[in-house]
């Protein structure tokens, strides 16, 4: 069965497309991503994604997957404006995948002005999206270029972060003001995030390319707290990380310094600012904030860095505004990136290196539900451009945690997971 992630809000603001359309000349584009793989995985039976303790979306064994059809679908107008929908398809892989899904990740209107006679530029975007945060996922449908699978920040950022609402930007162009960098600074104000932080604390951090689509809920491991009379009794089978359940604004903000043709550096922070004692039909408000930064940079020609690290905390209390998840949570990457072209005299092959560690500190005393975590990861990329749509790629994983809530399901707490996948992914 196909389960989907299409509202009746979302096909409002798709149809607000047609309005605009009669009225100004429109320009339509298309792009998107079919991603094949074979992964052979050594870990737990059953990954993540089916609400098993192991770090990678899918469990031990063999599996032919597609693994993504994403799509990104626009329309601009003449006047800077211009309308976004990007629908992700995951169908269900060999073995202990999950069921096909499909439906949208971001729906949104964006309006970017021209650059004023003292060089600065304004953006707006409103609707359903990703904070500006990574830097990972820079291709078509949220999917990344260097790697097949996202970082575990990324992960979590595909799972939990998304929101409905309004960002504002302005850039001081450099170019306009004798300058080589540009700086830009964000604000977004935003709801529908306030359960964001319970897959984070319940199944920690993660690797794999999935994202959760809007309305979607997601399954998470079963541990003893959430047994009768405990303290988690009233929590749902599967959270829902995009709802809003106290009325409150959230928001994000970031600034960016960019050096052309060399890279740039960026900081920001999140809050969503949920009540963490308000619970509706069984979906916790998690106050969940945190600050990130990040960096790329271009080395020469061949060699260039991607840097991020994103670090907070997250709180959910009873409704008599008792503690019972309080985490702070930590995690950081370094990839470097190399284009082979000095060695094999074209640009069709390139190699990343990342390598990463994450944490989660428990700070509260409910019995059954210890977050704690400690770990590393290391993976090993290297593409081939076969041909302008095509790329083929061989990617290596191997994940060392330490987590005590894999003893609640008999499991090791300290575990050593890998895996090797082959893809052939068309981009369009």
């Amino acid at each position: 069965m196909i389960k989907t992630g299409i509202t009746l809000c979302q096909f409002l603001v798709l149809l607000f497309y047609f309005p605009l359309q009669m009225a100004l000349a429109a320009e339509y584009t298309a792009h998107g991503i079919v991603d094949f793989r074979v992964s052979q995985i050594d870990s737990l039976d059953k990954g993540y994604l089916t609400s098993g303790q192991g770090k990678l979306g899918l469990g031990d064994g063999l599996h032919f997957s597609v693994a993504q059809i994403g799509a990104d679908l626009s329309v601009s107008w003449e006047n800077g404006l211009s309308a976004h929908s990007v629908v992700n398809a995951y169908p269900k892989a060999s073995g202990d995948g999950e069921s096909t899904v499909l439906g949208f990740t971001e729906v949104y209107l964006k309006y970017r002005s021209l650059p004023t006679s003292s060089g600065y530029r304004f953006q707006t975007k409103v609707g359903i999206f990703y904070p500006e945060i990574s830097l990972e996922n820079n291709a078509y449908a949220w999917a990344s270029k260097d790697t097949l699978d996202s970082s575990t920040i990324n992960t979590w950022l595909g799972e939990e972060i998304r929101v409905l609402g309004s960002e504002f930007k302005v850039t001081r162009l450099g170019r306009m003001n004798n300058n080589k960098y540009d700086i830009s600074l964000s604000a977004t104000a935003f709801i529908n995030n306030d359960p964001a932080g319970a897959l984070l604390a319940w199944h920690g951090w993660t690797i794999s390319n999935r994202q959760t689509l809007w309305t979607e809920k997601r399954a998470f491991p079963w541990f003893p707290a959430r047994a009768d009379g405990q303290a988690l009794a009233g929590q749902a089978d599967k959270s829902d990380p995009f709802l809003e359940l106290d009325h409150r604004v959230g928001y994000h903000a970031r600034g960016e310094w960019k050096l052309r043709g060399k890279g740039e550096i960026s900081a920001g922070y999140y809050d969503n600012r949920a009540t963490p004692y308000k619970v509706v039909d069984g979906q916790y408000g998690w106050r969940t904030r945190f600050y990130h930064v990040g960096a790329r940079w271009r080395f020469n020609k061949n060699l260039s860095l991607t840097a991020q690290y994103l670090s907070g905390d997250t709180l959910m209390q009873s409704e008599s505004q008792v503690d019972v998840v309080n985490n702070d949570y930590a995690s950081g990457f370094v990839a470097l990136h190399y284009n082979w072209q000095a060695i094999v005299a074209n640009k069709k092959h390139k190699s990343t290196l990342r390598v990463e560690d994450f944490s989660v500190t428990d700070n509260d005393d409910t019995w059954g539900d210890n977050n704690n975590e400690q770990g590393q990861a290391l993976t090993l990329n290297h593409s081939y451009r076969l041909s302008k749509p095509w790329f083929l790629s061989a990617e290596f994983t191997v994940i060392d945690s330490h987590r005590p809530a894999r003893f609640y399901t008999a499991q090791p707490v300290d575990l050593i997971e890998t895996q090797w996948q082959l893809a052939a992914r068309y981009f369009f």
